[in-house]
């Protein structure tokens, strides 16, 4: 049986969504959550326009993988852009003017879909190239390693904070790999700012990170902890409407923002993972600059 949405502090009450046309979708609430099963387009509609701070999607690839029984991931190429296009014209919908949105795709469908997103209105601030190595070269063209993160907003950010990474040093020699043209005594102490190539992020493997319910599509934490600690405050809204392994509530759990979240799949790995706290977050070692 779904959760009721109690008017309890323990419970997060979200005023942006017209509950009674989904409450029948519900089956878990949190202190800052609310969770959904079903399809997001017989969701996302009802919330309201310009009440979202930060969406972030990680659909699925339509590579033929096998989610469960409820996702077609072997759609024609036309067809797999008209959904993502469907979904995409609600996330600009519902985004707060200056609010921002994150795509997560393979670079083939995100070169589309960014296209869309700016003859929607949004603004382009970056592709993020996230590089991991988890196929084999592939005959004939270059060894794919990264997947594309599409960064708009809807007009000049609301929320941009700087995050500084560690300055690299050589795995087997401790040493650091850059000299930095001489300056390094006048660089800041807490790293360097954060690039548009992410070179840290590792594959989700170790089953201390990832759900043995769910093997497939696991993201890691470090990816959303940046994508959240960079575009939102505490208590801001975040919006992801692929729900997956629940690593984005898991880390708005964690960092103490509201959430809205939904899956098209049965959600009990999400709702395990939120109750018991049974998988670890990835180390981060990012520095957070207040805005």
């Amino acid at each position: 049986m779904p959760l009721p949405l109690l008017n309890h502090s323990e419970f997060w009450v979200p005023t942006n969504i017209a509950r009674a046309n989904i409450e029948p979708y519900l089956v878990f609430s949190s202190r800052y959550g609310v969770l959904y099963e079903g399809d997001c387009l017989n969701i996302v509609p009802f919330l309201n326009d310009g009440s979202i701070d930060t969406i972030f999607a990680d659909p699925p690839f339509n590579l033929a993988k096998e989610y469960g029984s409820k996702v077609d991931d072997r759609l024609s190429d036309s067809d797999y852009i008209a959904w993502c296009r469907k979904w995409l014209d609600h996330c600009v919908r519902i985004l707060k003017p200056g609010g921002s949105l994150f795509v997560y795709n393979l670079p083939r469908w995100n070169m589309i879909l960014g296209g869309h997103l700016v003859e929607s209105g949004l603004t382009f601030r970056h592709w993020i190239a996230v590089n991991i190595k988890l196929s084999l070269p592939i005959p004939g063209r270059l060894y794919p390693s990264h997947y594309g993160l599409l960064y708009f907003t809807k007009g000049k950010a609301n929320t941009f904070r700087r995050i500084r990474t560690p300055i690299e040093t050589c795995r087997h020699c401790g040493r650091e790999i850059k000299d930095y043209g001489g300056h390094r005594g006048a660089m800041n102490p807490n790293g360097v700012t954060l690039t548009d190539v992410w070179n840290d992020i590792t594959p989700v493997r170790h089953w201390k990170f990832k759900s043995r319910k769910r093997p497939l599509n696991q993201l890691s934490t470090k990816i959303l902890e940046r994508v959240i600690q960079m575009s939102t405050k505490e208590c801001d809204v975040v919006l992801d409407p692929f729900g997956g392994s629940g690593t984005t509530y898991d880390v708005c759990e964690r960092l103490g923002r509201h959430w809205i979240g939904m899956d098209l799949e049965s959600c009990d790995v999400i709702i395990e993972r939120l109750q018991t706290e049974n998988l670890s977050p990835h180390r981060s070692e990012d520095f957070i600059e207040d805005s």
